[in-house]
């Protein structure tokens, strides 16, 4: 990995700016999601839970656009990988970019708006956790997909300062899930025991 460190202006403005977003968006949506579920403060702002979610869901939509303007400018700001800018690259770089589709909206369609958005944290449950694919294909298939997408975009552009961004993308949904899973986790295990004590 240090390597790409040698192909890579780690203090171009534009890659700085791909850092911040990276590490900047999970951080925002994991703050405001546990705020919300501690005070319910959005969802009284908004005058419900779902539409408190719907806006909490568009905003984090916006930030992970500019997210990935933000990566692609570095990406063109940044030399090239000569031993990766070739046909047969382009078109790993592109399955890749398949797959990690592929795993993003197929969570989003088992999911949904609310489920995928943080709906939990606002109070708005599921009935039961979701196993059919992706989910049964592997835990955290929309980070996983789109960590995908972010490494099949570099590979395609034949970009070190783009996948030394996708190893960044990588850490970030690593932590943001060590924080997420036991919390819902613990969500749902209160919902259970409220069920029962009925």
């Amino acid at each position: 990995m240090t390597w790409l460190l040698d192909y890579v202006k780690v203090t171009d403005c534009t890659f700085t700016a791909a850092v911040l977003c990276i590490f900047f968006n999970p951080l925002f949506w994991n703050v405001v999601a546990r705020w919300e579920h501690r005070t319910r403060a959005l969802s009284r702002v908004f005058g419900s839970p779902y539409t408190a979610c719907y806006c909490l869901g568009v905003i984090i939509l916006l930030l992970n656009f500019v997210r990935s303007h933000c990566f692609t400018q570095a990406m063109k700001s940044q030399p090239k990988l000569e031993d990766l800018d070739c046909l047969f690259s382009y078109y790993v770089g592109l399955v890749l970019l398949g797959t990690g589709t592929l795993f993003v909206l197929s969570s989003f369609l088992a999911l949904g708006f609310i489920g995928t958005f943080l709906g939990d944290y606002f109070g708005i449950l599921m009935e039961a956790k979701v196993t059919r694919f992706p989910f049964n294909v592997l835990d955290n298939p929309m980070y996983w997909g789109s960590t995908a997408n972010y490494l099949g975009w570099s590979i395609m552009h034949a970009s070190p300062a783009g996948l030394l961004l996708t190893a960044l993308v990588a850490i970030s949904y690593a932590v943001a899930m060590q924080y997420e899973g036991p919390f819902t986790e613990e969500i749902y295990r209160q919902k259970q025991k409220a069920a029962k004590n009925k």
